[in-house]
């Protein structure tokens, strides 16, 4: 279970420290952070100590050394963890990625990067082809730009092609089957897709899983009306990863008086396919937070906030997708719903509520917790060797945080983006 420390008040960076943090150099050469409890791949270390050069982790332990002219940052007794890594995000402080302008992106990095988020993975809504493209375009620019929030790791194309019984708040307008036309002018169009979500039953979805895999994409299966043997043979085909589990998606269910295994129920018995869950208490309540991971593991289950615009702000009317044309949703209950409640339509969750969700509502330990927010996805999105740990090599992407998962310091790549108690 998560064992608690007394509260402390955090403390500012070292005065003599502060030229480190010029306009002109902003990033300090040398970063260290300690009196905190780190929690690394293999233990929670307490009154442990962590060194940082050039924006990479060099030293990891309980010994307080000495580093000449380091930035030093008293952690006071609170956790020190890997950066939280959100591999399926939509929006957050009001804007949307489908918005189509940079400022978008660059908001909702830094609207996450105050919650303990420093990479994430962009993450597009059904739409046009000429939309899409678009947002590709403003990717690559944004992406150019985003100095001050959570790192982008790539974009994740969520549709078009899903199965429309199982479309929830996606836009009916523009659900269609796999095209191979349009998909690969879109592979050849961007190479910062690293994700794709479909529906695999529809026609041609097996033969786009091996063009993915192709362009280094992971293929996804998402808003599907599949049965547990479509899954499996989309999981020979290269689908590999459960969008959203348990959301838009078939569990067991009868014809003819017989009873047929789901999506769901391949995603559990399908022992290399990994899955991730919106873990905000609402999507899915605490029986089965703890059945996905008593079933699949730590090291098979990422956490998502699936978070569209209204994460981090108090609105309670929102638009899911484009502002121009998206879709009106409302906001209660600690979540988006469409405005005939038949169906949620996003999360408003921010990665620290999820670590917080499974804490209080689980028990499950915190750095196993820590794990799905941190080394699983990282691995899910093959960056698991320089993200995703407190380990030496890896790149400084660090959270913060107190006994109630507060974020007080986020840092990416070893330069501090948020600084605060929100």
């Amino acid at each position: 279970m998560f064992s608690y420390f007394s509260t402390y008040e955090f403390k500012h960076l070292h005065i003599s420290a502060l030229t480190h943090f010029s306009m002109k150099n902003p990033i300090p050469s040398r970063l260290k952070i300690f009196n905190g409890h780190l929690i690394t791949p293999s233990q929670v270390l307490k009154d442990g100590v962590l060194v940082v050069e050039n924006g990479k982790i060099t030293s990891v332990g309980t010994q307080n050394i000495e580093v000449p002219d380091a930035v030093e940052i008293d952690a006071a007794g609170q956790y020190i963890s890997p950066g939280f890594i959100d591999i399926h995000v939509h929006g957050g402080g009001g804007c949307d990625f489908m918005d189509g302008d940079v400022a978008a992106f660059l908001q909702i990095a830094q609207l996450h990067a105050r919650f303990g988020t420093t990479s994430m993975v962009p993450t597009t809504l059904t739409s046009t082809r000429e939309h899409l493209l678009h947002t590709l375009d403003v990717y690559e620019k944004a992406k150019a730009q985003n100095t001050q929030g959570a790192d982008f790791l790539g974009i994740h194309l969520e549709g078009p092609y899903f199965a429309m019984s199982q479309r929830g708040a996606q836009d009916s307008r523009y659900i269609r089957n796999p095209d191979p036309a349009e998909y690969l002018e879109i592979l050849a169009y961007s190479k910062s897709i690293v994700r794709w979500s479909v529906a695999p039953e529809l026609d041609g979805a097996l033969d786009m899983a091996h063009h993915l895999r192709q362009h280094r994409v992971l293929p996804a299966f998402a808003h599907t009306e599949a049965t547990y043997d479509d899954i499996v043979r989309g999981f020979e085909h290269g689908y590999t990863l459960a969008t959203h589990l348990y959301s838009a998606m078939l569990g067991v269910t009868r014809r003819d008086a017989m009873r047929y295994a789901g999506a769901v129920e391949a995603a559990f018995l399908i022992e290399n396919m990994d899955v991730e869950i919106i873990a905000d208490g609402v999507h899915l309540p605490a029986p089965l937070l703890q059945l996905v991971y008593n079933i699949k593991g730590p090291d098979r289950t990422a956490l998502i906030t699936d978070a569209m615009r209204a994460a981090g702000t108090e609105v309670t009317e929102s638009i899911l997708g484009a502002q121009q044309n998206g879709l009106k949703v409302i906001v209660e209950d600690g979540v988006a719903k469409l405005p005939d409640r038949t169906a949620f339509a996003g999360s408003i969750a921010t990665t620290d509520r999820l670590v917080r969700t499974m804490l209080q509502n689980t028990n499950i330990p915190l750095q196993e917790v820590i794990k799905m927010m941190t080394a699983t996805p990282a691995r899910i999105m093959s960056v698991g060797t320089r993200k995703g740990a407190l380990a030496v090599g890896y790149d400084a992407d660090l959270v913060v945080f107190d006994q109630n998962i507060k974020v007080s310091k986020t840092i990416v790549g070893g330069k501090i983006v948020y600084s605060g108690i929100n």
